[in-house]
């Protein structure tokens, strides 16, 4: 067999205090157990953190004994181009090394933690100056042959170790360096500091490593499965390249919106939902699928509490009020908000568990629309804008509170009459589609167009889907009402529009 051409290049990026300089000689004294011809050097630089240092190794895969008088001529620095692994802490030091050229598509594995630890230009910024995960991930899947990527801080945490030993270990995982699992682990004992700790970090980002290294192995004709970005850009191109034209635009508002409501999660949520709906349009230009994605934008975007405390504290909003009162520059004013929270709204923020309890007890007492408490709160003054900010500061735990769950279900169970609907009839999906139009705002509003769109869905909606009412009534009836209940939404001229429906529908049969 004749000997490779090369040897192994592995160039480490580490933060100082990361143990990057023992993390390169146990790399080192495990290639010298096994007799390999190996050579390391430290490239000193600043990362504008905690300082950065390279560590650039150089293996060659055949033992001394195995080489006779040869000896293999090794580099001191790396070669733009002429790595095989690049291994980071941190995923920022990742795309330094990217942006230098030293991870390639044709040759790179790139092993990286996805933990930041942010640069002085993002801490200062005045705003969130962090820079765009998502590119940064993109940059690396374009300039890399395959990749490992996790968060090796946390792993790091979990296992009550340093992050070189869990660098280790994914760099054992990896399958890349000539070196056996064992023999790294005996380097490590051989150092003997705090041998029992750095083990148990090895072991980790060995199972991390290995875990993310079968992904890409796994279906999809071996390409790793990963999972969707989230990013509002990614998501608008999937919109240009998947949706019908007569919905794009609405769709891509739609995603805008949502993501400023909670994050970009919750707006794949809601192409995930538009997904299902995708070929129920087919017959009439999308006008049902654009319908759908307008109204299903605006449903997913409640106005809850924390919603609304956004609003109260939005700063357009504070200076349109400053224009609007012909306010001077730095000129002061106060403004007040008029509150009147019920149970119904207090329980809004917390854990669907406690707030059906809360809601239950206050609807054998009698208490749901009677129990209010009036609040005057100052936007302007320290305390009332405090009080605004917390409750829009829950915006991350919105998923786990009792109103978000409601709206959810409620929100499935609509798209899925209109999905049952269109089997029957496009028109009449598209009625059972405007009906989401009264459900709005929040509070005493909300609560009665929600009592009105149930009365639309038990009067006529269902009945129209089990077959017990003739479509083409059922797209007149459902019109009706809910014009109806729009002009009047305390509901007495829905009732009243019901009412003549009947009569009209009992009428007729009766004369056949």
């Amino acid at each position: 067999m004749s000997a490779p051409q090369r040897p192994v290049t592995v160039l480490i990026a580490a933060l100082g205090g990361e143990g990057g300089g023992v993390l390169t000689n146990w790399i080192m004294a495990a290639a010298a157990k096994l007799g390999l011809p190996a050579q390391s050097t430290s490239i000193p630089g600043v990362a504008q953190r905690t300082g950065g240092t390279t560590y650039y190794i150089e293996i060659y895969p055949v033992p001394y004994s195995e080489l006779g008088a040869k000896r293999p001529v090794l580099a001191l620095s790396p070669g733009i181009g002429d790595i095989d692994v690049l291994l980071s802490s941190e995923f920022m030091e990742a795309g330094r090394c990217i942006a230098n050229g030293f991870c390639t598509p044709d040759r790179t594995l790139l092993i990286s933690s996805t933990s930041r630890f942010y640069v002085i230009n993002e801490k200062m910024a005045l705003g969130d100056g962090r820079f765009d995960e998502a590119r940064l991930l993109d940059v690396a899947e374009k300039n890399s042959q395959s990749r490992i990527l996790f968060d090796m801080e946390q792993v790091a945490k979990e296992a009550g170790a340093m992050t070189n030993a869990v660098m280790l270990g994914a760099i054992a995982g990896c399958g890349k360096l000539p070196i056996p699992v064992g023999t790294f682990e005996e380097a490590i004992r051989a150092e003997g500091k705090a041998a029992e700790a750095n083990l148990r970090g090895f072991k980790a980002g060995l199972a991390a490593a290995k875990a993310e290294a079968t992904a890409l192995k796994r279906p999809d004709e071996g390409k790793r499965r990963e999972k969707p970005r989230n990013d509002l850009a990614t998501l608008e191109n999937e919109i240009r390249e998947r949706m019908p034209e007569a919905a794009r635009e609405i769709a891509i508002e739609g995603v805008r919106r949502l993501t400023r409501f909670q994050d970009g999660d919750y707006a794949r949520l809601y192409l995930d939902r538009l997904e299902r709906l995708h070929d129920l349009g087919a017959h009439d230009d999308g006008k049902l699928l654009r319908e759908t994605a307008r109204h299903l934008a605006v449903r997913m975007s409640f106005e809850d509490l924390i919603r609304v405390a956004q609003a109260k504290i939005d700063p357009a909003r504070m200076q349109r009020i400053s224009q609007e009162l012909g306010a001077k520059t730095e000129e002061p004013f106060s403004v007040t908000e008029f509150l009147k929270p019920g149970i119904e709204e207090m329980c809004q923020v917390l854990p669907p568990s406690l707030a059906k309890r809360i809601i239950a007890l206050a609807e054998r007492r009698g208490w749901m629309d009677r129990v209010h408490v009036g609040m005057y709160v100052q936007t302007t003054s320290v305390s009332g804008y405090l009080r605004f900010w917390t409750l829009a500061k829950l915006r991350p735990l919105r998923r786990f509170m009792h109103r978000y769950q409601e709206e959810q279900a409620q929100i499935e169970t609509w798209l899925g009459f209109i999905a049952d609907a269109a089997k029957l009839s496009p028109a009449l999906a598209l009625e059972v589609a405007e009906c989401a139009r009264l459900i709005k705002g929040y509070g005493s509003t909300h609560k009665r167009g929600t009592l009105n769109f149930r009365t639309i869905e038990t009067r006529l909606i269902v009945p129209a889907l089990r077959g017990q009412l003739p479509v083409p009534d059922a797209i007149d009836g459902i019109a009706s009402a809910r014009t109806a209940a729009l002009v009047d939404p305390e509901g007495a001229s829905l009732a009243k529009c019901l009412d003549e429906f009947d009569a009209r529908l009992s009428f007729r049969i009766a004369a056949e």
